[in-house]
């Protein structure tokens, strides 16, 4: 390592210009239908007056559809609202051609609800944060018939 460079934190435009140099060097290795294959798909659902009540954030990257985000209001909760969500994301990914979707959660949320939904357990990682779990998901996604 040169004793002439300097090691700051990015700001956001620096962040970006990582960002975009990756996805360069990544477009190198990937196959030229998937290149261009990114798109945020966010979803949410509305109580009668017009506020959020549930919400799922995901994005679609080459051939598999990654959820960031999946929340529903606690006065919500065990309602299918989170069923709804997953079916759409689901149904959204399988009509982009993706392979399968991926997620993680901890688990103070909701491991047990992603297993009921057909997502198989890849690996966890313990004490993350301390005291709990961090487990990563993924589910194929079969053809409809």
């Amino acid at each position: 390592m040169t004793d002439n460079l300097s090691l700051v934190r990015a700001d956001q435009g620096q962040s970006e210009y990582v960002r975009q140099k990756l996805i360069e060097y990544n477009a190198r290795h990937v196959a030229d239908e998937l290149k261009s294959a990114y798109e945020p798909i966010h979803l949410i659902i509305k109580n009668e007056q017009g506020d959020i009540v549930a919400g799922l954030l995901s994005c679609l990257c080459w051939n598999w559809v990654e959820v960031d985000i999946l929340w529903v209001d606690e006065q919500y909760r065990h309602q299918g609202y989170g069923t709804r969500l997953l079916q759409a994301i689901e149904d959204t990914a399988r009509s982009k051609g993706a392979d399968f979707l991926k997620l993680n959660t901890f688990g103070f949320q909701a491991p047990e609800f992603y297993k009921k939904h057909g997502f198989q357990l890849l690996f966890e990682i313990n004490n993350a944060p301390r005291g709990s779990r961090h487990y990563y998901f993924m589910k194929p996604l079969q053809p409809v018939e």
